[in-house]
């Protein structure tokens, strides 16, 4: 049996049922903290210049919604805009590498394009929650592991491997959810890889949430028309002109092929569910600082140096070392450090672009250095970073940073997870505070809901509320 094979049977076979208990309470996690990043990025630039621009589209089906904005389209651009949504101020879930080649390179940002997809379909066609949850789950099951198999060279040479892998996740979730046998899947997984891509120069650009979004509506375009009778190749997977080759040079079979499922990703080696909303690179020196700050009583202004030194990695996607706006800061060590450093708490209100230009923000983040630092082990289930702080008083404090508050290990409790989602829906415009216990029950139960299109309902009703 190929891979796509084994793949697309996987796809057709997993029944809810199937899944462990400790993944599906992993999933609605991610789940419930995607919706809340759904509304809050539909404020964000791009996701308002995504929300115009599907809004002036003429579509025939006009039944699914973009979380927040409450815009009526068809499935294939609520996909696209609510993509563009949780993934546009970078707050969004990461997936954690296994094996040790990849370290960070292979990471990919697993529930934006997939939950996105299936949440659209679903809100579309009226399915039941636990078809949606299905389909959630596989879909990130299969683009964590297609991330995983891939050559590291896919990464490394640029691809940007939430609009790769995330395309293919995001169909497969949808070929999940929609009941689709093996063969049909198959053909849905070939037109979607045609379709994969994302470029990493474009991190802290509006194009890098793009990728999410257009990963989405892939998906959709892809189950939409195989659904009448389009054909793709089989093997789009594994053959010499397929996916893993042309986009990486090739791939580790060992690493999808009967490992889809045993175990779940929920559940090894885990999703992270981010603090901050930066790149997860930032995180674990974030927390140390923090810690570091509180511990020792430091105020901005005691800071004379804050030294990071970290492995080769980390600085080929923190590349913007004079940040200019908010997308550019996410992937800064030195804006990410600086803001720890002034701000008690780090969130939303610490990436904008004002806050990023502020004098006192400009001054504190030339008094960070970040750099590639050999004494740092290149460990790569852990995010290394050397923390250095020297106090104008001439103290220095030294810690070494390794995971961050959110990943597997340390993992987000469940009122923080619901403190976040409720910022972010606050954020977003939600400000009706009656709405958030109900929508919580609704999504952490989310296998019972009888009616996708009732949960939106909640969000789209008082979104046209109160933002209009």
């Amino acid at each position: 049996m190929t891979t796509t094979q084994a793949v697309c049977d996987f796809i057709s076979s997993v029944e809810l049922t199937d899944v462990s208990s400790s993944a599906l309470r992993r999933a609605k996690e991610s789940l419930l903290d995607g919706v809340g990043l759904a509304v809050a990025g539909s404020v964000s630039e791009p996701g308002r210049l995504a929300t115009d621009y599907v809004a002036d589209l003429a579509t025939a089906n006009r039944r699914a919604r973009v979380l927040g904005a409450g815009t009526e389209t068809d499935a294939r651009f609520a996909a696209f805009v609510n993509g563009i949504s949780i993934h546009a101020d970078d707050f969004d879930d990461t997936q954690l590498a296994l094996s040790a080649d990849r370290v960070y390179g292979l990471l990919t940002h697993p529930t934006a394009p997939v939950f996105a997809a299936v949440l659209s379909v679903a809100d579309e066609l009226n399915l039941d929650g636990a078809r949606l949850l299905r389909g959630y789950v596989v879909g990130v099951e299969v683009a964590t592991k297609v991330a995983e198999a891939i050559l590291p060279r896919h990464y490394e040479d640029g691809f940007h491997s939430t609009g790769t892998a995330g395309t293919i996740g995001a169909a497969a979730g949808l070929c999940s959810m929609l009941s689709l046998d093996a063969e049909t899947s198959a053909r849905v997984l070939g037109l979607a890889a045609s379709q994969a891509a994302g470029l990493r120069e474009n991190f802290g650009t509006m194009t890098k949430p793009f990728h999410a979004g257009r990963a989405a509506e892939s998906a959709v375009v892809a189950v939409s028309l195989v659904r009448r009778g389009w054909t793709s190749a089989p093997n789009i997977l594994e053959a010499d002109r397929g996916f893993f080759r042309a986009a990486g040079g090739g791939f580790d079979a060992t690493l999808i092929d009967d490992v889809l499922g045993s175990p779940w990703t929920f559940d090894h080696p885990g999703v992270s569910i981010k603090p901050f909303p930066s790149g997860s690179l930032t995180h674990p020196a974030m927390c140390a600082l923090q810690t570091l700050v509180t511990e020792h009583g430091l105020e901005a202004d005691d800071i004379e140096q804050i030294y990071a030194g970290t492995n080769r990695h980390m600085p080929t996607a923190l590349i913007h070392h004079r940040p200019t706006n908010s997308l550019e800061a996410k992937f800064s060590m030195e804006y990410c450090l600086a803001i720890v450093a002034i701000a008690e708490d780090v969130g939303l209100p610490q990436f904008t672009d004002d806050r990023v230009l502020a004098p006192d923000v400009q001054r504190m983040l030339r008094r960070v250095e970040f750099v590639e630092d050999p004494s740092v082990d290149l460990d790569y289930d852990k995010m290394n970073t050397l923390l250095r702080v020297t106090t104008k008083g001439g103290r220095t404090i030294e810690s070494m940073a390794q995971y961050a508050k959110g990943s597997p290990s340390l993992p987000l409790s469940w009122s923080e997870l619901v403190g976040k989602f409720e910022r972010n829906l606050a954020w977003g415009g939600i400000t009706d505070t009656g709405r958030y216990e109900p929508l919580v029950a609704s999504l952490n139960e989310i296998e019972t809901v009888s009616s996708v299109r009732d949960v939106v309902d909640q969000l789209v009703t008082v979104a046209r509320e109160e933002v209009g």
